[in-house]
């Protein structure tokens, strides 16, 4: 009988994205013909050309089989436990979440591949040119519409190509095979290495399906040219480059193998990476151990004109780790617009901002926070681009709006009165990404493969994810998109499923407002969109202030300072939920100034009233409480830099670098006591496992004497935490009637009005309190919080 053999092979990406097995699963029985009984067949790991090492086996089907459609996929060993499902992405259709790949038998039957990542396949890579020979230099670029492409090298004096090819030194055709992918290896001297090819500006001139040509950046690349601001904008550009903005110039070849420390110094990245951590500062392993700081690199630089870089964000590392918070959260850093911008409208996926101090300064600050026991977050954006996509992901490789690759698209121009009326709004500030595209699905997952890889990353904040599944909608008239809010949720699971298989124990978490409870469900074993938490707005609105929005805004209420009845009873249930995965805060970056009617917390505590005297007193306490309720709650706390010194002035999207504050300046200052205040409460949380639990009992919410109690208990050790809003302490007692509190014995073991925080030093003193039956009797602080541990 005559036979059809096929070959199978498992990309994993990157080096260090190891399996130790691979078995091929298919829908054929031992004798290649169709079967419900899927036999797992062993797959042999192979390195070669240079390629990150893949998995491959050939099968061979029965000839009677021709026509026939099988589907296929893997199962790994490796880091994400044994027998687990190797496939990540979807079947193209809304209907089915099943992860497979299918072919259909012939003759010529071509090598069926999976990709889990697309690291090494787009970009800069090495491949080695035979026995004995250099590394040398392939050139890659996803552009199925292109007629040509060729690969442009560039005077660096310039660093950027005029429209009318200005600035080009030379160039290479490149060769397609059908795939959409174009690529060259340069193997001519003085460009016969990967080792002389680092460090060439380079771009791709791309002729378009329609005749028309465009240089393009390569989305891929590591490095972005220049620091600045300017767009040269398509006229002729004589220098120098620094003043270029990154997202429309020249793409620089670099080398992740080494680590540039500084103008004089580089290492390899093995080196580089041998002490990365400290034997006596372990790291958090779960995101339930998480205290988070968020920081946003621009927002440093006290001492220096411009924006903050990564340089700035590793010298600020000494108050981190004083502080005592274990984990620190970045607003994307990734190649941005605009330097003195927050970051969100991101070009380049792979490339840190050069105006940040770029990839290597990312790996220098990760290594610093990994030697102190605090994990890296990075905020990451993929619901839409950067406005100014011109020389990135806009009109790639076709004008037409129907073939504009990087960006959805429903139907033809000619069924709207403007042609723009195709793409899809997700209350975004740009267009939303075509995600049912492989792709540019890739350009996400690789990025942050990449990210984990080299850069040694130990989680993700993804901005908005309500906008990706939830929110898409016709431009021309909003209605909504259901294919494309499928296909949102598709890639949130394929996203997540690629980083639990490679790195499981990354810190995963969400932007994302829409009650899905399927959030936070796993994906790599199921039908969940697979984050560890999602961020909890709603804790912020009730606790601290939403203008407008029905919340119950306790500090902004307080702050009125007359003593009115609060919702407390509101702010209890989003104290309730913070059990539920969530991440939760007194203040992030969009509640402190740029939303109209947010402001600093402090500022916000007093009702914007001058702080100083006594009002500063006030609104110190008031802050204090906000932050025990955030770092007490059974969510994993956050908070905003700059909070734990009193920080007052708004932080906004257009004017942050004008209003920053010397975080340590302050902290030696008017925000002293404040600051010691933030590092016991940071301590107490931190190294309390019943802290860090998820258990939580909401024992009472009184409006009217604005106070709330809560427990918080694990096998060990049981605390009950009692927080006043009211202006006046309780200073003969509050009865608090618990049955919880049963008939044991109760001691303060932390107080937030306590003398060195700067409050009025009313409590219990340490003394041993006795409930009676649940009741107990309990000395209160205005605008305070007490933790009673159980004897």
């Amino acid at each position: 009988m005559a036979s059809r053999t096929v070959t199978f092979e498992y990309h994993p990406g990157l080096a260090d994205f190891r399996f130790d097995a691979v078995r091929l699963c298919g829908n054929w029985d031992d004798s290649g013909k169709p079967s419900a009984d899927w036999s797992p067949t062993a797959m042999q790991r192979v390195v070669e050309n240079g390629q990150p090492p893949y998995w491959r086996t050939n099968f061979t089907f029965a000839d009677s089989c021709d026509g026939e459609t099988f589907v296929w996929g893997v199962q790994t060993d490796g880091p994400a436990g044994m027998n687990v499902w190797g496939i990540a992405s979807e079947v193209d259709d809304i209907t089915s979440a099943d992860r497979t790949i299918a072919f259909t038998l012939a003759n010529d039957t071509p090598p069926q591949h999976y990709f889990l990542s697309w690291c090494g396949r787009l970009g800069v890579s090495r491949v080695r040119s035979s026995e004995g020979q250099p590394d040398a230099a392939r050139f890659s670029v996803w552009a199925p519409n292109a007629r040509s492409v060729s690969l442009v090298l560039v005077d660096p004096v310039m660093g950027y190509v005029a429209n009318d090819g200005t600035g080009t030194v030379r160039s290479f055709e490149m060769t397609t095979q059908n795939d959409g992918i174009w690529s060259t290896t340069l193997t001519q001297a003085p460009l016969d290495s990967y080792e002389a090819a680092v460090g060439l500006n380079y771009m791709f001139h791309v002729t378009k399906d329609d005749g028309t040509s465009a240089f393009r950046t390569d989305l891929w690349s590591l490095m972005q040219v220049g620091t600045g601001d300017f767009d040269p904008a398509g006229a002729s550009y004589p220098g120098p480059p620094q003043n270029l903005e990154g997202p429309q110039s020249c793409s620089v070849v670099c080398d992740s193998k080494v680590v540039t420390l500084n103008s004089e110094s580089t290492v390899s990245a093995r080196e580089f990476w041998t002490d990365e951590f400290v034997a006596d500062r372990p790291m958090p392993v779960s995101i339930d151990d998480l205290v988070i700081y968020e920081l946003h690199v621009g927002a440093l630089g006290f001492n220096h004109d411009g924006p903050g870089t990564l340089a700035d964000a590793t010298e600020f590392l000494d108050h981190l780790s004083a502080l005592g918070v274990n984990a620190v959260e970045l607003l994307p850093i990734a190649q941005f617009e605009n330097a003195a911008s927050w970051g969100y409208g991101t070009s380049h996926f792979f490339a840190m901002d050069q105006a940040a101090g770029g990839t290597d300064q990312l790996k220098v600050f990760v290594k610093a926070c990994h030697r102190r026991g605090i994990a890296v977050i990075l905020d990451v954006c993929y619901n839409h681009y950067t406005s100014n996509a011109e020389r990135a992901e806009w009109a790639y490789d076709s004008n037409e709006p129907i073939k504009n690759i990087y960006y959805w698209y429903e139907g033809e121009p000619g069924d709207y009165a403007n042609p723009d009326g195709g793409y899809i709004d997700n209350m975004s500030s740009g267009w939303a990404p075509r995600l049912d595209v492989e792709a540019v699905r890739q350009l996400f997952i690789s990025s942050a493969a990449f990210m984990v890889s080299v850069c040694h990353v130990d989680g993700f904040r993804l901005d908005q994810t309500s906008s990706i599944h939830q929110y898409p909608v016709l431009h021309a008239n909003g209605q909504r998109c259901d294919r494309a809010a499928a296909f949102g949720v598709k890639f949130l699971r394929q996203w997540t499923r690629t980083m639990r298989l490679l790195a499981p124990r990354l810190f995963l978490c969400a932007e994302d407002y829409s009650g899905w409870t399927a959030m936070t469900e796993s994906s790599l074993n199921g039908a969940g969109i697979g984050f560890d938490a999602t961020w909890d707005a709603d804790f912020h609105h009730h606790l601290v202030e939403f203008q407008g929005g029905g919340y119950s805004e306790l500090i902004r209420e307080a702050g009125f300072g007359d003593n009115r009845a609060l919702q407390v009873d509101r702010f209890a249930d989003t104290l309730r939920a913070s059990a539920l995965l969530k991440v939760v805060y007194h203040e992030s970056h969009d509640d402190v100034g740029n939303r109209p009617g947010s402001a600093r917390t402090i500022v916000t505590a007093v009702n914007g009233a001058p702080l100083f005297g006594d009002t500063r007193k006030w609104a110190e306490a008031r802050v204090r409480f906000a932050t025990a309720m955030s770092l007490l709650s059974a969510a994993t706390p956050m908070f905003f830099m700059g909070e734990e010194v009193g920080a007052a002035k708004p932080y906004r999207y257009n004017d942050f670098v004008a209003n920053r504050e010397d975080i340590a300046g302050l902290g030696a200052g008017d925000g002293a006591k404040l600051l010691a205040f933030y590092r016991k409460v940071v301590a107490f949380s931190v190294t309390r496992n019943a802290i860090r639990s998820r258990n939580i009992f909401v024992a009472l919410a009184d409006n009217a004497s604005r106070v709330l109690s809560f427990h918080r208990w694990d096998d060990e050790e049981t605390y009950c935490v009692v927080a006043s809003l009211n202006d006046v302490p309780f200073s003969q007692g509050y009865v608090l009637h618990d049955e919880r509190l049963g008939n044991f014995a109760w001691r303060e073991v932390f107080n937030s009005d306590a003398l060195e925080f700067g409050g009025w030093n009313v409590g219990n003193s340490g003394a041993e309190l006795h409930a009676d039956n649940g009741a107990m009797s309990v000395i209160l602080p205005a605008s305070g919080a007490i933790v009673l541990q159980r004897a």
